[in-house]
């Protein structure tokens, strides 16, 4: 699967996964002390939504454009509103013209004291990923493997904060990758939170991460699957997930608030679901 970003920006799977990640540093903001997060592969931090690549596909128009003004009730609303200050605050006319990718919701919602980490391995993408957050002291961008930031740059100095691994999955063997470099991070730092994104597509291949990551020793382990319909003929973007270990407690009752009123907006088919699991932990 080919998940170059600028085709799919804003579309179901980004929508569910921004919004996870926008309640994840919700939460770290409670405390006063100052956390980092780290972006892995962080893209190019914006998206125009009128580019040859995101008209091709129009996929947003199924995911933030069914979103950002459908009325949802007020508990589910109040969990949704800081991820969707964030896409306004880049569409400031109203009309949804641009996406913002991981790097930039996230520098949204920080406070003075936090920081944030992106890695981009394309020199192109690192480049314009810079120049998005150029002067910008909160942000530090790296053009670098993302793989690689999982061992030299935990743990950050603030010992508190997020990693955040989304990978493009271009090539094959990226959910080993992400299983034995969740563990390598852990292992480094065990306190981090870590939210690692999938697609939900190759059915066989989510069940086997989900296992490894099951007997991987991490002692909690929450998965979030969210699927716009049911599994075709041929193998497509059904769905997304997200294992997120060290999950705050607050995360899996707010998911439950704001999941079933995200599924009611972005649904393809009566075979939609979304569930919450813990792989290990709590449950």
């Amino acid at each position: 699967m080919n998940y170059r970003h600028a085709y799919h920006a804003g579309n179901f799977a980004d929508v569910v996964k921004h919004v996870v990640l926008a309640r994840l540093v919700e939460y770290l903001k409670r405390k006063d002390k100052p956390f980092r997060v780290v972006d892995t592969h962080a893209g190019i931090g914006l998206y125009d939504l009128s580019s040859e690549q995101a008209v091709r596909t129009g996929e947003w128009r199924d995911g933030i454009g069914r979103l950002l003004d459908a009325g949802l009730d007020p508990k589910a609303a109040d969990l949704v509103a800081p991820y969707l200050a964030a896409v306004r605050a880049v569409n400031p006319d109203g009309a949804v013209k641009a996406y913002p990718g991981s790097p930039m919701i996230v520098r949204h919602l920080l406070r003075r004291q936090d920081r944030l980490s992106a890695m981009e391995l394309h020199p192109e993408d690192a480049a314009r990923l810079k120049s998005v957050f150029e002067g910008d002291f909160q942000t530090r961008v790296t053009e670098l493997d993302g793989w690689l930031a999982l061992g030299a740059h935990l743990p950050p100095k603030e010992k508190r904060g997020l990693v955040l691994v989304d990978p493009p999955f271009e090539r094959e063997g990226e959910f080993g990758r992400l299983a034995d470099g969740l563990c390598k991070a852990y292992r480094r730092w065990p306190g981090g939170i870590y939210a690692l994104w999938y697609p939900i597509k190759d059915r066989e291949a989510v069940r086997a991460f989900r296992s490894e990551l099951a007997g991987s020793g991490i002692p909690k382990l929450l998965d979030i699957a969210f699927e716009i319909r049911g599994p075709g003929r041929e193998p497509r973007l059904d769905g997304s997930g997200m294992v997120v270990a060290n999950p705050p407690y607050t995360l899996e009752e707010e998911l439950r608030t704001v999941l079933p009123a995200l599924l009611e907006r972005l649904a393809l088919d009566k075979s939609a679901r979304w569930s919450l699991d813990w792989l290990a932990g709590e449950e």
